[in-house]
């Protein structure tokens, strides 16, 4: 190669890899001191693209879990309140078992009664005034729960209905459809053996709703728990795409560390040698 000093080939060579090194030790140490691979879409356009999606998919099943978790919230306060209901109609039994029997007075069997019609006032407080985060718990009208991935196959509505409670309609018949109605039901002892028998309906029908909703909870809860193991391997798909490579990240820093370093040095020579020049002048 001639000797000249309009352009400094070797120069320009030495200078376009030191900047390239210097690019790529850049973008080394923000990756270790980020921790992520991936700082801008520049580095992996299309696993950017794929972390984000996942992270998409991370947030509506972390949401998913709570959300059927709510609904568990609501069912069992529904058993809670129909638990109590058992408890009263339990008592109702006794006093219409008492009203049965002959050796009571008349003013006996009226006690009687007034407790019973206190019970069935409870028990049509309960159902309500039963609330889940202000909204009525006892309702015909079905609430959905939703679980989803964020997209819409991986969408799926839980429609559970638990039922009005009154005393009209107390629990869930067994065939379906309304359970015992006792809202008309003066304690007496004449009727007190057919009003036993109405009651004790009533707690089948109660407890068949309670069945219901026991079933319904298992059902929100296993979907919880496959919204949250979902959401954890999706978690973990994600970070492997992100996530910054320790070991090859330090690996590359030691080589770019080296390569800036003759880099430079390479720059300096290549300055050097055109000073060469001025020796033929002398």
């Amino acid at each position: 190669m001639a000797l000249g000093i309009l352009t400094n080939v070797a120069a320009t060579y030495a200078e376009n890899n030191l900047n390239q090194t210097q690019g790529s030790l850049q973008k080394v140490l923000q990756q270790l001191s980020s921790g992520s691979r991936i700082n801008s879409g520049a580095d992996d356009a299309a696993g950017l693209a794929v972390a984000d999606g996942l992270a998409a998919n991370e947030a509506a099943l972390t949401q998913s879990a709570q959300n059927a978790q709510n609904g568990v919230g609501l069912l069992q306060t529904a058993d809670g309140a129909l638990s109590q209901v058992t408890n009263l109609l339990n008592r109702a039994v006794t006093l219409a078992t008492e009203a049965a029997n002959g050796t009571l007075t008349s003013g006996q069997v009226s006690s009687a009664d007034a407790e019973y019609q206190n019970i069935l006032t409870e028990i049509g407080n309960i159902g309500s005034s039963t609330n889940f985060n202000s909204s009525a718990v006892f309702s015909a009208t079905a609430t959905n729960f939703v679980v989803s991935d964020g997209t819409t196959a991986g969408t799926t509505t839980f429609a559970d209905t638990i039922g009005a409670l009154t005393t009209a309609s107390i629990g869930t018949a067994t065939g379906g459809g309304a359970g015992e109605d006792l809202s008309a039901s003066t304690l007496t002892a004449a009727g007190a053996a057919a009003e036993l028998a109405k009651i004790t309906t009533a707690i089948a029908d109660v407890a068949n709703q309670r069945g219901t909703i026991g079933a319904n909870i298992n059902q929100l809860n296993a979907a919880s728990s496959v919204a949250s193991s979902e959401q954890v391997n999706l978690s973990a798909a994600e970070s492997n795409i992100r996530s910054t490579n320790y070991g090859q990240a330090t690996s590359d820093l030691a080589k770019f560390q080296v390569l800036s370093q003759t880099g430079i040095s390479a720059l300096a020579q290549a300055n050097s040698v055109q000073q060469e020049i001025l020796k033929l002048l002398q």
